[in-house]
């Protein structure tokens, strides 16, 4: 009956704002990832045994596996109005009075659980913000203004090029709508903060990676993959080189490193 009682003082106009945070968030979130925790939570429900209502140790751990793709869907800004939206209802001292009811060793355990699974899920929302630090200065170096994309990859021809296109065309119908079109967005913004020399801002330029990995993840690895060799099989070894010589070569390397810890996260969230 504890948790039908207000977490504090009783403020219902606040409690009411907190539900609104909780109503955008799960608006934002993946409507098939968000489908998947509900059928989670059902499947856990059934195993509900013994006198204290508790599920499966199975349904337990799929429940916060889903729990945690829902939140790695939605931008953290959201997640956050959350967190601080039940915070502001909540009096300081419900989190001591609740583990004063369990074993405090157990309950330290799984708040440490929770808090690495916090980073985990932050890391799989995307890796924007580890990539975007990466590689900013790197994006900084490049000349966008030069006409070198307007020219055409050297000792290839136009039907291998278009069976890449192809390849592109095929990963991007396969994509979660909701997430490409959050990345469109995402891009439209970014577009709309560059300066004189092409350079989005970093705030921007986070987002868009972020928005990129999401897209990324809701398509599978094979698709990605056909992509990525067909792109391989029409770019010769001498445009990455050639690319490369007109940054700060160190700058490059670190970007690199980045985007490979990237390819990692999103490879780890991928359907």
């Amino acid at each position: 009956g504890i948790f039908l009682q207000a977490p504090g003082k009783f403020q219902p106009l606040k409690a009411l704002k907190a539900i609104d945070k909780m109503i955008d968030m799960g608006a934002a979130a993946d409507p098939k990832l968000l489908k998947a925790a509900a059928e989670a939570h059902h499947k856990a429900i059934g195993s509900i045994s013994g006198a204290n209502g508790v599920t499966s140790r199975a349904d337990w751990d799929a429940v916060n596996a889903a729990l945690g793709r829902v939140v790695a869907s939605v931008p953290k800004a959201k997640v956050m109005d959350v967190y601080n939206a039940v915070k502001d209802i909540t009096d300081p001292g419900v989190p001591a009075y609740m583990k004063s009811l369990v074993n405090g060793a157990d309950a330290e355990k799984a708040y440490k659980g929770f808090l690495e699974f916090k980073d985990v899920v932050e890391k799989s929302a995307g890796g924007g913000p580890a990539l975007s630090d990466a590689s900013y200065p790197f994006l900084k170096e490049v000349d966008w203004l030069s006409d070198v994309y307007l020219k055409p990859l050297p000792d290839t021809t136009a039907p291998k090029v278009m069976k890449a296109i192809d390849k592109m065309i095929v990963m991007g119908s396969q994509m979660d709508g909701n997430l490409l079109k959050a990345a469109a967005e995402a891009h439209h913004k970014a577009i709309g903060s560059v300066d004189a020399k092409g350079v989005t801002s970093a705030a921007d330029y986070e987002a868009v990676n972020a928005a990129i990995g999401r897209i990324v993840a809701s398509v599978p690895k094979a698709t990605v993959m056909d992509v990525y060799n067909s792109m391989a099989a029409v770019v010769d070894g001498s445009v990455p080189n050639n690319m490369f010589s007109k940054v700060n070569p160190l700058d490059a390397v670190a970007a690199a490193k980045g985007f490979y810890t990237f390819k990692d996260v999103v490879e780890a969230s991928q359907r």
